[in-house]
């Protein structure tokens, strides 16, 4: 699927790139996909002819949107102590299930996820770690086609803001009010994610990060990084006649 693929570059200087990643496209070469011979960080070296690069956060493999390298260790250091001190903003589109309410604050501390493989430090014994979401609703639709129980299906269009940056979070905290996030398999409502795939031939996570703010570690300037939506993300946004919406 990555063969050959040229990442979209949103911004570069003399310290740090980003980039627009694919859903389905690790960050980094990881032991629970260790099949995967395709990721951002060997695919934005190679395309910058052998530049190392330095990832200073993550997101989650179907997640796309704006992801942040460095270009040299001062930088990406620099740059994960604004992650840490969470001065850093980021914003992304979801689509979720049901009608959310106008606005909100999810206030739910979330366990460490533990995996066999990559996770062996964590600890089960850890207690839970603040995590703090803000979201919007910036649109909604109500489709005639009958998902479960109900003789109607309703979805809404949202903007989420992790205070927080906790692993999975934003699709943990979704799930946790109910409103799970379309083409989440791993914490999604199976009966949505098949309507979806059957409807609209669409298989991928909705969950995308459109825009990111940092303060430049060097020049201090506010920067702010905004990623446009793929094809079957926009397909999406038409149907449900949101493309005005974001």
């Amino acid at each position: 699927m990555f063969r050959d693929y040229t990442l979209e570059i949103l911004y570069r200087d003399d310290y740090l790139i980003a980039i627009n990643k694919p859903s389905g496209l690790l960050v980094h070469k990881s032991m629970i996909d260790r099949h995967e011979i395709y990721y951002a960080m060997k695919l934005l070296r190679d395309q910058l002819g052998g530049q190392w690069v330095y990832p200073v956060h993550r997101l989650d493999k179907p997640t796309s949107g704006v992801l942040l390298f460095a270009l040299e260790s001062e930088t990406a250091r620099l740059l994960s102590e604004q992650f840490k001190e969470h001065s850093i903003k980021k914003e992304y589109i979801a689509v979720v299930r049901g009608y959310t309410e106008e606005k909100g604050k999810i206030v739910h501390a979330l366990k460490e996820k533990l995996d066999k493989i990559s996770d062996k430090k964590a600890r089960k014994d850890k207690d839970a770690q603040e995590a703090v979401t803000d979201y919007e609703r910036l649109a909604v639709v109500e489709l005639d086609y009958a998902v479960g129980r109900y003789e109607k299906t309703r979805y809404s269009l949202v903007k989420l803001l992790p205070q927080t940056g906790r692993k999975h979070q934003l699709r943990r905290h979704m799930k946790h009010i109910s409103h799970h996030i379309l083409g989440d398999t791993k914490y999604g409502r199976g009966e949505h994610n098949k309507f979806i795939r059957s409807r609209y031939s669409m298989n991928r996570l909705l969950l995308h990060c459109n825009a990111l703010e940092i303060v430049h570690p060097y020049t201090e300037e506010a920067l702010r990084f905004e990623a446009g939506y793929d094809e079957v993300f926009m397909m999406i946004l038409n149907e449900f006649g949101w493309r005005d919406k974001v």
